[in-house]
């Protein structure tokens, strides 16, 4: 994942002033806060969350494709 750095905030900033953290995920889709100087705690806003967590199709099937090829004899094996 890219991180833009327009959208990291300390995890001190953010806990004093966190309609600071949602005005920046209102503007620029998400906000990264940073705890001990690292990425930690990614916000979106909720109406983005569920496509960031479901799979498409495509992909689902792509993955499938490759399981079955790796473990072609195992299914075979199971198949009889």
């Amino acid at each position: 994942m890219l991180i833009e750095t327009r959208n990291m905030i300390s995890m001190t900033e953010a806990n004093q002033n966190f309609s600071r953290v949602a005005r920046m995920v209102d503007e620029k889709g998400s906000a990264i806060i940073m705890k001990n100087n690292k990425p930690r705690y990614l916000i979106v806003d909720f109406s983005e969350a569920e496509s960031l967590q479901a799979a498409t199709d495509e992909n689902v099937m792509s993955i499938s494709r490759k399981l079955i090829e790796q473990n072609r004899k195992a299914y075979e094996e199971l198949a009889k």
